[in-house]
């Protein structure tokens, strides 16, 4: 490979936060013959409208913690085929990817073709490297960690932190509160909380719900509730929304934060059979730390957070992949 040719790049992740970073890092691959290997999700079907994109069945560990043993292991079963379908067909020189368990067969499979693979772990780690860093890592070629405290725990990874506050003030808002539950599960705990927080008078804003597949609430009169919106619609809501309350993927965090909304998190609990793990509390807290979200879990807390969130002008936030694009560049003989 000669300085400056164009590489064949594999982007692999699954939906949501983790796909979201590799958008990210389009100025390091955007110039290269890259392409998306993800998950069929909304934001996935968005990328595949303007990218070739191929689609692999959503696979993780904590599928059986939550009872889904049988469909883990079909979805595995299929995975393993489709992945080295795609490999094969593809041919990558480098696989960058965020993770997580659905892209376990494309990194095994591509390396096995004598790929390059970066592996870049998940934002939404601030202790230590997740599951997929731990299981995939003796894979890759480069080890990025986003969190010193993970760098630090994960051997032979480099550090790379994007987190950035925004001094600009936010654009003008709506008297909108935007309540989404994110692309991949559904979350009542977090439509209830919304729902009950407006029936005791807690807020005025016109109400706007985005429920996950499948969940389909007893919305009131005059609230717009949908089960899924396209990207784009996502971002026009964010963009519109004085208050936004979310669950706690680094996506839809980080989107809210960068629009300068006014937010509360409600984290998914595994303990609730809720996710698969409990990454959610970690990244929520970190932010709560740094003043720029507020947190709740029940009925109580939710009223005290919207009174907090009122008292004060919010802080708008960001993550910045030009340091990290620019040393994948270097890195792979090609700068960006």
């Amino acid at each position: 490979m000669t300085q400056g040719s164009k590489l064949r790049i594999c982007l692999a992740a699954s939906g949501g936060g983790h796909l979201r970073q590799l958008l990210d890092l389009e100025s390091f691959w955007g110039g290269h013959d890259s392409f998306f290997v993800t998950e069929d999700t909304s934001l996935g079907r968005s990328i595949a409208r303007t990218h070739e994109t191929y689609f692999v069945p959503h696979v993780a560990l904590g599928q059986a913690r939550l009872g889904h043993t049988a469909a883990m292991f079909k979805n595995a079963s299929q995975s393993v085929y489709r992945s080295l379908e795609i490999i094969r067909q593809t041919r990558p020189d480098i696989v960058l990817t965020t993770g997580a368990g659905s892209m376990g067969f494309i990194v095994l499979w591509a390396r096995m073709h004598g790929a390059r693979v970066i592996l870049v772990d998940s934002f939404a780690r601030f202790e230590g490297p997740s599951k997929f860093a731990k299981l995939a890592g003796p894979l890759a070629h480069l080890k990025i960690a986003q969190a010193q405290k993970v760098g630090e725990k994960w051997k032979g990874s480099l550090t790379f932190d994007p987190f950035r506050v925004i001094e600009e003030p936010r654009p003008e808002k709506e008297s909108l509160l935007f309540a989404t539950v994110g692309a991949t599960l559904a979350f009542p705990r977090l439509i209830d909380l919304v729902l009950r927080a407006q029936q005791d008078g807690l807020f005025k804003e016109r109400l706007v719900l985005q429920t996950g597949k499948g969940a389909t609430p007893q919305a009131p009169q005059g609230v717009e509730c949908s089960e899924t919106y396209t990207f784009d619609k996502m971002q026009e809501m964010l963009q519109r929304a004085d208050i936004v309350v979310c669950h706690g993927g680094t996506g839809s965090l980080i989107t809210a934060l960068y629009a300068g909304c006014r937010v509360i998190a409600v984290p998914r609990r595994c303990e609730l059979g809720e996710h698969y793990d409990n990454h959610q509390a970690e990244v929520t807290e970190n932010l709560r730390q740094r003043g720029l979200i507020e947190v709740a879990d029940t009925p109580n807390e939710f009223a005290s957070a919207i009174k907090r969130l009122r008292s004060r002008e919010p802080i708008r936030a960001t993550t910045d992949y030009s340091e990290l694009a620019g040393y994948l560049g270097s890195w792979s003989g090609s700068p960006a």
